[in-house]
């Protein structure tokens, strides 16, 4: 084969005291290594928490930073359709065509500088993807990015879909020793900080464990603040 791929299951769990590691959702996602330096992921997300969300992505990105190319979502909220559209992303733009309930008809058109550096799609093996922004070479510490896009505001991804511009800024604490449900592994672990004033609503701290290669697999992460939600590999079959 000229491609490699990579298909795992992500437990959502709550870390609230009154529901503490009660499962809350979960994720099935396909990540697929082709031979032409992109890769496509594919994620199935549920969210049990009410109003229920079932978020379907299909997104194309480049191999080596994870920068978008085009990507398609469908929104499921309260049990009804809220929303799905089709985002492509080229040197100095980006464009969007979606429907949803409470908007109608999007057609959106974004001046960029360059191409966008990363989409969030919101399924959670997106965020370790989103890791690989951060350059390496540079060891523990800290970089800000601006001109990144969301397809949706809203923390769990439920309104949209449409591009928001955001920014904030990555954390390479380093590496670590992890085991999750899924196994035993080598890990990096990065921080997502400083997201005041560029979303509607502060991120709460949030801490990420991806695999320690050109993967960049998500193994686990966890918010605090008011989500208090807790995310965990546990299955993975590499081919």
């Amino acid at each position: 084969m000229t491609h490699r791929t990579s298909r795992g299951v992500i437990r959502y769990t709550s870390k609230k005291p009154d529901r503490m590691d009660q499962e809350r959702g979960r994720e099935y996602f396909t990540l697929t290594h082709q031979a032409d330096d992109v890769d496509v992921l594919h994620a199935h997300c549920e969210i049990d928490d009410e109003p229920n969300v079932i978020r379907d992505v299909v997104m194309a990105m480049r191999s080596q930073d994870a920068s978008p190319l085009d990507c398609s979502v469908r929104l499921t909220v309260g049990d009804r359709f809220e929303g799905s559209g089709w985002m492509r992303f080229c040197d100095g733009y980006a464009e969007c065509e979606s429907f949803n309930q409470g908007d109608g008809r999007i057609r959106q058109r974004v001046d960029t500088p360059g191409r966008v550096r990363w989409l969030q799609s919101h399924p959670i093996v997106g965020d370790a993807l989103l890791m690989k922004l951060y350059d390496l070479s540079r060891g523990p510490g800290k970089m800000f990015f601006n001109d990144l896009y969301l397809t949706s505001p809203d923390h769990r991804g439920a309104t949209g879909p449409q591009l928001f511009r955001t920014g904030f800024a990555l954390v390479y604490v380093g590496e670590e020793d992890v085991t999750v449900a899924a196994g035993n592994y080598r890990a990096r672990h990065f921080q997502v900080t400083d997201t005041a004033g560029n979303l509607p609503e502060e991120h709460p701290p949030y801490d990420v464990w991806c695999t320690a290669d050109d993967d960049y697999i998500l193994l686990r992460a966890g918010a605090g603040g008011y989500m208090q939600t807790h995310y965990e590999l546990t299955e993975l079959e590499q081919y």
